[in-house]
């Protein structure tokens, strides 16, 4: 039997990190969200999000490849297109739920999917087959038919970023500079649109692989440029936080996150350098080997997704209906403790089921 692979701690740190920022960031009267990363960036948890997600589809098809072959490889990512698209079906069903509920138990908040269970009643067929088309994305499961698409061009882009980086790199361009022309070809209804415009936002996957399949940090670091370049992140980083607490560029254009403006594309890539720096000196991994219920966040990425959209919508109205909206110090971190306790708690409760039934634990591609 052949031994797998060994996973990244950084990047699993990474992952669970960016899911726990998710949640709190739904939480309109969390605390901890005045503190996270949109606070002080034009781009906020949702670039690394997917530039994780790229990163970690190329390294799975990677290791596939060399353990089982490429036709295997390209077979896994064609059932995890599936996958993500059955998790759009799970979270759109849960945020259609909840919001039944809470309705029904008279909890009003700005993010209950209304407007959804409104059409849900007036006309079942229709809103379940638009659903199903992903024409109608209720709140939250937004980012992941996106996922369903870069799924299946994983097996195209992880040979294309190895080979011809260059190529990928311009093609990936080329597609987020018309991506909002383009935008006027995906399915959705007369009254909606994607949150997560996917021509513009496979520029970010396409980043994550070309960063997992080419040594362009390592090289620069190498260089006597490295510390240079490192500066200037830094520089970029601290200059863009002033303009965003300064209130610039709130609204432009170039700072849109459904198209992703430029602005949250250079913003993104200093803090990525930084963040790689980080990884470089050693630090993430003596954060992730003593936060290790991070780590277990991150590896079941795609459960605590689905999961975080249910805590969040759930906790969020609720601490809506307690402070009438209002920001309330107390409960506000009384409801951040809450959504992260209800992540973690979904994590443990996975991982002792599947203690339970495999005892020998096979790291997940």
């Amino acid at each position: 039997m052949q031994k797998s692979p060994q996973r990244s701690i950084e990047l699993d740190f990474f992952r669970g990190l960016v899911l726990l920022v998710i949640v709190v960031d739904h939480v309109g009267g969390s605390i901890l969200s005045r503190f996270t990363l949109h606070s002080y960036a034009f781009n906020d948890a949702a670039e690394v999000f997917v530039f994780l997600g790229g990163y970690a589809a190329a390294t799975a098809y990677l290791s596939l490849s060399v353990r089982h072959g490429t036709f295997a490889a390209i077979g896994r990512f064609a059932r995890r297109g599936f996958e993500i698209y059955r998790a759009f079906l799970v979270t759109a069903g849960l945020m259609l739920a909840i919001s039944c509920v809470l309705h029904a138990c008279g909890v009003t908040a700005p993010n209950v999917a209304d407007d959804d269970v409104k059409s849900l009643v007036e006309a079942p067929l229709q809103t379940l087959t638009e659903i199903l088309l992903l024409e109608r994305q209720p709140y939250l499961a937004s980012v992941l038919p996106m996922y369903v698409g870069f799924a299946l061009l994983v097996p195209l882009a992880v040979p294309l970023a190895r080979r011809k980086p260059w190529l990928l790199a311009c093609a990936s361009v080329a597609v987020w500079a018309g991506a909002a022309l383009a935008s006027d070809w995906l399915p959705t209804t007369d009254d909606g649109s994607w949150d997560f415009n996917p021509f513009a936002w496979q520029l970010m996957f396409a980043l994550g692989i070309l960063a997992r399949c080419q040594p362009l940090y390592r090289t620069i670091k190498a260089h006597r440029i490295g510390r240079h370049a490192s500066l200037a992140a830094a520089f970029v980083v601290a200059t863009l936080a002033c303009a965003k607490l300064a209130g610039f560029g709130s609204d432009a254009d170039f700072a849109v996150k459904s198209d992703l403006g430029w602005l949250r594309v250079a913003n993104f890539v200093a803090l990525a350098w930084l963040a790689a720096d980080l990884v470089h000196a050693g630090w993430i991994a003596k954060a992730a080997r003593k936060l290790t219920w991070v780590n277990a966040i991150g590896r079941d990425g795609l459960v605590c997704f689905v999961a975080g959209t249910a805590i969040s919508l759930i906790v969020d109205s609720l601490l809506y209906r307690v402070t009438d909206g209002l920001l309330h110090v107390p409960f506000g971190l009384i409801a951040d403790v809450v959504a992260i306790a209800a992540l973690v708690a979904v994590v443990r409760v996975r991982t002792a089921y599947r203690s339970r039934v495999s005892p020998v634990r096979v790291a997940p591609s």
